[in-house]
């Protein structure tokens, strides 16, 4: 979708080339996987990379980069290559149900994830990992002890099994390779959501900062504008199902998927941008939806010889929806306690070192993720933003408060305390 040519890298290895044994495995060739395969090849370790599909390949996502993934990406060695293939943004803009918004100034970028999984995967092979695929995930291999010590992809001339000291898994929001690996604490996910894409140069000059639009018409859930390469614009929708088991009228009625399709023409209703965005612009391709994970909830993040990381293991943010850096951060968690503690020759004393690490590293996640969830009442409640977007439209010390949240030095739940209201209140 940019001019910029795709990099040059042979990251399709033939599955018939994969070799015998590695030292790790990292499945998914997303953020995470391959964060932490860069890291681990960077740190001397024999690293295969496999994805379930030939790179590159689309991912379906809203393609905003906040400052947690432009750290995330300084740490990795890769914002430069990045930021040379996204779209800038110098905002945040949150609009409330009657139109009137508020921008919040900060590092904020837009690359579609065919493009940002592409640059990660290269950076992972360019450090020395070896990429395969399309190789997909089938199932573990254990010994007798139940340690994890390989595992069976399929590919397109058959199964083919792998030895592997550690095995990660970082596959994304399906819950079909955690149920094989055992590793499933919950089947369904957090929430779901849908974006297409559409290119119209004219809408720059209108819509040139990150767009978050709430309404109560949107059903509990959101709509976003996000302005990226090529004048191409990624407008969607999304919704959690705590927001929608909220609308249910009996405790006992089922929970019903929510039709994102509609939601998504209420958003044009509600909002002159996306409709004039639809209504005047160059549709390219299809509507794609895709579920969440969110919270660091709903698997089980290690077991001997086995690691989770990424959506796999719930690494996106509620409210928002973020979940690049967050990805990228438990890829890299991963790779470290892997490279601290994670010893050539089996043993137990090493796997509990290495479990140990990396439940550490996401345990100091917790209590921000934490704080996302208690702030995904603003998705459930719209008018409270109305009232947040006209306080923030008074108030410069409520529009720094905001941006600190979104840069990370404050907590958002932060917002809901005694003293986070009376900020909002008297500004």
């Amino acid at each position: 979708m940019n001019a910029l040519p795709e990099p040059e890298i042979d990251w399709n290895r033939a599955p018939s080339a994969l070799p015998a044994a590695c030292e790790v495995l990292v499945v998914g060739a997303g953020p995470a996987g391959s964060a932490c395969a860069r890291l681990l090849a960077r740190g001397g370790r024999d690293v295969v990379l496999v994805d379930g599909q030939a790179f590159p390949r689309d991912k379906v996502c809203g393609d905003g980069l906040i400052p947690d993934c432009h750290a995330a990406l300084r740490r990795l060695g890769l914002f430069d290559r990045v930021a040379a293939r996204a779209q800038r943004s110098a905002a945040v803009r949150f609009v409330a149900s009657d139109g009137r918004s508020f921008a919040i100034d900060g590092e904020f970028a837009v690359l579609p994830r065919r493009e940002l999984d592409a640059e990660l995967c290269a950076g992972a092979v360019e450090a020395g990992a070896r990429m395969h695929a399309p190789l997909r995930f089938i199932e573990p291999i254990r010994e007798a002890s139940g340690r994890v010590v390989g595992a069976r992809l399929a590919g397109p001339d058959g199964e083919r099994d792998i030895a592997c000291r550690w095995l990660v898994l970082a596959t994304g929001a399906n819950a079909g390779a955690l149920l094989a690996a055992g590793m499933c604490e919950r089947r369904t996910p957090s929430a779901t959501a849908l974006r297409r894409y559409v290119r119209h140069p004219g809408l720059r000059a209108e819509v040139d900062a990150l767009r978050f639009v709430w309404h109560p018409h949107l059903a509990g859930g959101y709509g976003w504008i996000f302005p990226g390469p090529g004048d191409v614009f990624n407008i969607g929708v999304g919704i959690d199902f705590e927001a929608d088991r909220s609308r249910r009228r009996w405790p006992w009625e089922r929970p019903r998927a929510p039709n994102l399709h509609a939601l998504l023409e209420r958003l044009v209703e509600i909002d002159a941008p996306a409709a004039r965005l639809l209504r005047e612009g160059e549709l390219l391709g299809e509507s794609k939806g895709a579920p969440l994970r969110m919270g660091l909830a709903g698997a089980r993040w290690h077991a001997p010889g086995l690691l989770v990381a990424g959506e796999a293991a719930g690494s996106t943010y509620d409210t928002s929806g973020e979940g690049i850096g967050k990805a990228l951060e438990t890829g890299m968690a991963a790779a470290e306690a892997l490279l601290a503690h994670g010893s050539s020759e089996a043993s137990a004393a090493a796997d509990a070192a290495v479990q140990a690490a990396y439940r550490a590293r996401l345990e100091a996640l917790l209590p921000r993720f934490r704080a996302y969830a208690q702030a995904a009442s603003f998705n459930r409640h719209p008018r409270f933003v109305d009232f947040l977007v006209r306080r923030g439209m008074a108030s410069a010390r409520v529009r720094a408060k905001i941006a600190e949240v979104l840069a990370e030095k404050r907590l958002p739940g932060s917002l809901l305390s005694w003293r986070g209201v009376r900020t909002l209140l008297l500004g």
